[in-house]
């Protein structure tokens, strides 16, 4: 019996950082917390991580295995510091597209990479992961940076990665997971309830959207559990590299 007072059927809500919500409303409120933070988010992520999350994208970049010549896909790209990796690594003759669901996020990675030089092999799409507007088997590499713990059907964005992955190609999942190095847990989680909101509020003058960015990671499914997850969307040979102590890991799967 529910006693709270609250007649949602729990299939129908999802979690939005430790608030649970309806499944037709995280996609807006993800998309408020994004517009919020789109002018400020590499300062952001610079500060946020002291400039590891560079270091956690090259070796994602190291991981892909695309040659002259391939496609590619960043899902949920943000700036495009992925997509600008596989750029170069695809080359003139290949092609990347770079995908988000929202438009400031896309506007702000389509500005990025036009000012960095990256231009010619990019393409630029409005596109939600759950929901790829992509034929099957089109991609060589698919890659998803810091973006699937904000989706609201994670099963459903997996099936679909999966679906536009070529045949032996390769999903690479870069996202904030669960510390497995010893005594790392409670520092960690002293820093992303303390000096994250602080930072957001100081720097991005909006506390609330980087309190939920520090709760949804808390609300990420752990690294095994990631993995189950990969192969129940049909990947095949799915394990994962922690990075920073677990911190940050990258899954990595293939389609058959």
């Amino acid at each position: 019996m529910n006693t709270n007072g609250d007649n949602r059927n729990p299939a129908d809500t999802t979690d939005f950082g430790y608030q649970e919500v309806p499944k037709t409303e995280k996609a807006a409120r993800v998309r408020a917390v994004f517009e919020s933070v789109a002018g400020n988010y590499d300062l952001m992520n610079d500060l946020m991580s002291g400039g590891a999350h560079r270091v956690w994208k090259r070796f994602t970049l190291s991981q892909t295995g695309l040659r002259p010549g391939q496609r590619a896909l960043d899902v949920a790209g943000g700036t495009g510091d992925i997509a600008a990796g596989m750029a170069q690594q695809v080359g003139s003759t290949g092609l990347v597209l770079l995908t988000d669901i929202n438009a400031a996020m896309l506007a702000e990675g389509r500005d990025a990479l036009t000012n960095r030089g990256v231009v010619g092999n990019v393409r630029y799409s409005l596109a939600n992961a759950e929901r790829l507007p992509f034929p099957d088997s089109s991609f060589d590499c698919v890659t998803i940076g810091f973006g699937l713990r904000n989706v609201t059907d994670k099963a459903a964005a997996l099936r679909s990665m999966a679906r536009v992955l070529k045949p032996g190609g390769q999903l690479l999942i870069l996202e904030f997971s669960h510390p497995v190095a010893p005594g790392l847990k409670p520092i960690y989680d002293a820093y992303s309830f303390s000096v994250l909101p602080w930072l957001g509020k100081v720097v991005a003058k909006d506390e609330a959207s980087y309190r939920y960015l520090a709760e949804s990671i808390r609300r990420f499914p752990e690294q095994e559990a990631l993995v189950a997850m990969m192969q129940e969307a049909g990947l095949d040979n799915c394990r994962y590299h922690n990075l920073s102590g677990g911190i940050v890991a990258l899954h990595r799967g293939y389609r058959l």
